[in-house]
């Protein structure tokens, strides 16, 4: 069993719904830490799900502002992370651990 440690997703928020993360075939992956950025000079909001489930549902995040949040969630083989914000100025770098 091979454990790596990786960034999961690193990109700029859509401002409607996309997956952002697939869980390779044979994979099971551990997400363990998110991290969302607001580069505007005004507040957005964000939503994040894992495998349909919210997460964060229309959160806020203030101008200028990052937000962290350390978490242990499991998803198996094709599940997804997906995301979108009110703002392209919201950016998301999740990292985790694929166990294959």
């Amino acid at each position: 069993m091979a454990t790596t440690t990786k960034v999961l997703v690193r990109a700029a928020a859509g401002t409607s719904t996309a997956t952002l993360y697939t869980v390779p075939a044979s994979t099971t992956t551990v997400v363990t830490n998110i991290v969302v950025t607001n580069s505007a000079a005004s507040a957005a909001t964000f939503t994040l799900t894992l495998n349909s489930v919210d997460i964060f549902t229309t959160a806020a995040i203030a101008a200028n502002s990052t937000a962290t949040f350390d978490l242990k969630q499991v998803l198996a083989t094709t599940q997804i992370i997906a995301g979108f914000a009110s703002a392209i100025t919201v950016k998301f770098h999740i990292s985790g651990v694929e166990i294959v």
